[in-house]
């Protein structure tokens, strides 16, 4: 698993990340989503490594092996924001000052944020399977509550879910080493298994529900625009078309620049379950619209 990559401890924004990275070339920065860690990349990574690219996997903070600071009341160690602030960190320690970036689910919002906080940084920006969070909330009805049950299961307080999960870890997640490949599998299902990755992975929710549908809310009364080039990927398997219909639709009000996408035939975990597919989707974007794109392509 990741050949070739070097796996150490960085510094990101006063916490540190457990970050893989490798290759040569222009660098891209791939973050995860809940509850996995860096390691749901091991399939694409490699892929886009031999296409001439430089390959950044961090654990984002309170996930895997990555730092988990204290909380607040307003969760705000767990904002989307703090995340960025952590991979703009790391980018820059690695020697990375303008990059790539691609995010899944709880990750897409990272990237989101980070390309919305930070747009030097962003030279062009992927989410998988999500739209902004204020905009889901937004949009939030009787079907998003039946489907994503668990933003507000994940997100309560006064009846915290860490105890529900954590009493069986294994039986609540359901992944398997068939999907995620053994060795991967192996590194999620010690994080699992650790309370602090859950009561961490629950803030990283509870902040969804709170301070990060506020940042959104104010870059959207803002005007505030994604401005580097935004490709939208969703697997066919997964139910962004049932709950959006459009989706290239909702996030044009959040495109300032070039908006495409499409769908991959994949269930939700699609670096996992279609990581050429997916990588190929990536290439084909970067060709064009990825102003740092190798010479090879």
């Amino acid at each position: 698993m990741f050949e070739g990559f070097e796996l150490t401890r960085c510094e990101g924004d006063g916490v540190r990340l457990r970050v893989r990275h490798g290759g040569g070339g222009p660098p891209v920065l791939l973050l995860h989503g809940h509850p996995r860690t860096h390691t749901t990349w091991h399939r694409v990574a490699p892929l886009l490594v031999a296409a001439g690219y430089t390959v950044v996997c961090p654990d984002l903070r309170g996930y895997g092996e990555s730092e988990k600071p204290p909380t607040d009341a307003r969760h705000s160690p767990y904002a989307k924001r703090a995340m960025a602030a952590d991979c703009v960190a790391v980018m820059r320690r690695l020697g990375h000052e303008r990059f790539a970036v691609v995010g899944h689910d709880r990750g897409a919002y990272v990237a989101t944020r980070l390309a919305l906080d930070h747009p030097d940084a962003v030279s062009a920006l992927t989410v998988l399977d999500a739209v902004p969070i204020g905009e889901a909330l937004r949009r939030c009805d009787a079907r998003f509550a039946a489907s994503w049950w668990h933003w507000f299961f994940l997100g309560q307080t006064d009846k915290p879910a860490e105890r529900v999960i954590s009493a069986d870890p294994d039986a609540w997640y359901r992944a398997t080493p068939e999907q995620m490949g053994a060795e991967s599998y192996a590194d999620f299902r010690r994080a699992v298994h650790d309370p602090a990755t859950v009561h961490a992975m629950c803030e990283d929710y509870r902040a969804g529900l709170g301070i990060d549908r506020e940042h959104d809310e104010a870059d959207r009364r803002a005007g505030r625009r994604v401005g580097a080039p935004l490709q939208v990927l969703w697997a066919t398997r997964d139910d962004m078309v049932d709950l959006y219909g459009d989706v290239l639709g909702v996030w044009r009000d959040w495109a300032g620049g070039h908006l495409e996408g499409g769908p991959v035939e994949s269930g939700h975990h699609m670096a996992e379950e279609a990581p050429e597919e997916l990588a190929a989707a990536l290439r084909a974007f970067w060709r064009t619209h990825h102003p740092d794109r190798p010479l090879t392509l």
